[in-house]
C-alpha cells in the first residue's frame, strides 16, 4: 500500500457474541494485509484484537449478548491502531500487569494470559478505563519500512 493516503478508520460493532469473533479475525487480518504486514504480523495483530475482543465479551460484558463490542481499526501511514471497547466495569490495570502469567502457579490455569499475549505481540497495548462508561483496549502495531 502506497503511503500517499489519507489516514482513515474502519469501525465495527459485533455483539458480546464469541461467535463473532472470527469476523474480527478476518477484518484484523485483512486490514493488516492491505497494510503490507508480513504474514507473521498480520497474524499477531488478528489475534490479538481477537484476544481483546474476547475479554471484553467474557469480562465486561460477562456474555451479555445485548451489549456491543465496538472495534476502530485506525489506519495511519506507520501504524494501525485498534481500540477494543466494552461496557464494562473495567479493572485494576495495574494488579493484572503485576501478575505473572508464566509463574509456576498459573502454568496450568486457563486464564490470566490474554494481556501479556496481546503485550507480547503488538508494539503498545493501553487500557483506558472510564468508571461507568467502559474500557478500552487500544492495541498499536507500527509499519516497518521493507528492505
Amino acid at each position: 500500500m502506497a503511503d500517499a493516503w489519507e489516514p482513515f478508520e474502519i469501525r465495527l460493532r459485533i455483539p458480546s457474541r464469541m461467535e463473532w469473533l472470527g469476523l474480527v479475525d478476518r477484518v484484523a487480518a485483512g486490514i493488516a494485509e492491505q497494510l503490507d504486514f508480513e504474514e507473521e504480523t498480520a497474524d499477531a495483530v488478528a489475534n490479538s484484537v481477537v484476544e481483546a475482543g474476547t475479554n471484553a465479551i467474557q469480562h465486561g460484558h460477562r456474555y451479555t449478548s445485548a451489549l456491543p463490542v465496538d472495534l476502530v481499526f485506525e489506519v495511519q501511514a506507520d501504524r494501525l491502531t485498534v481500540r477494543v471497547h466494552d461496557r464494562g466495569p473495567g479493572f485494576d490495570v495495574a494488579k493484572v500487569l503485576q501478575a505473572d502469567p508464566t509463574a509456576p502457579d498459573s502454568l496450568l490455569s486457563s486464564r490470566g494470559r490474554g494481556i501479556f499475549i496481546m503485550k507480547s505481540l503488538m508494539d503498545r497495548v493501553e487500557f483506558e478505563i472510564t468508571p461507568g462508561k467502559g474500557c478500552t483496549a487500544v492495541l498499536t502495531k507500527y509499519r516497518r519500512e521493507s528492505g
